[in-house]
């Protein structure tokens, strides 16, 4: 009976959200087809303001579970409205245990999970000095989930252009038991960036 209420309302929150876009913004959704239809996907994408989650995920069928800075859950109101739409808290700057042991739940149990690696909004539009956290490679790792790169680009004023690129998903070259060093997981997560932001030279 909860999961049934719980999916509805879902369905209206996602159905207002899809009006409000699709009146007030000139969304261009490229590769949406590269998105799996099942499975577990860690789904890494660039991070250029708090909307970004919205606009990468209105139009799929499949729900992504984000990772969500803490202080986000601290607001009554935003915190109701991003849990359920499936996101969940992560520490900032502290090697959140709890919240990677809750992706890698998730991740089990068949869902998207989506980050943003580089940890904050930046307005990199060309990719360049690229800084990531080890988080993305250390899912990546320890789930074996095939990433989807996603990248976007725009400005969220009304009726201006929004451009949303899916990439073919991929998969790390990793050991799964082995332990590497912050800074080569850091690495791994930067390679994971340069997928991303290659996607906005290509359209």
């Amino acid at each position: 009976m909860y999961a049934s209420l719980k999916n509805i309302y879902y369905g209206f929150l996602r159905a207002i959200i899809t009006t409000f876009f699709d009146l007030f913004y000139r969304v261009s959704i490229i590769g949406i087809e590269n998105v799996p239809v099942e499975g577990p996907v860690l789904l890494c994408a660039n991070h250029i303001a708090e909307m970004d989650m919205f606009f990468i995920g209105y139009r799929l069928k499949r729900l992504v579970r984000y990772m969500a800075k803490e202080e986000l859950f601290r607001i009554p109101l935003v915190s109701s409205f991003i849990k359920s739409l499936g996101a969940f808290p992560v520490k900032r700057g502290k090697g959140d245990v709890g919240a990677i042991k809750t992706a890698l739940k998730l991740l089990e149990e068949g869902h998207i999970v989506g980050i943003f690696p580089e940890g904050t909004r930046l307005k990199n539009k060309k990719g360049k000095n690229i800084k990531a956290k080890p988080g993305a490679a250390l899912l990546a790792q320890k789930s074996g989930a095939p990433i989807l790169p996603v990248a976007i680009s725009g400005r969220y004023r009304p009726f201006s252009k929004i451009k949303v690129v899916f990439g073919k998903p991929f998969t790390l070259d990793l050991d799964k038991n082995t332990k590497y060093t912050n800074s080569e997981l850091v690495e791994f997560s930067e390679s994971i960036m340069k997928k991303v932001y290659s996607l906005l030279g290509e359209y």
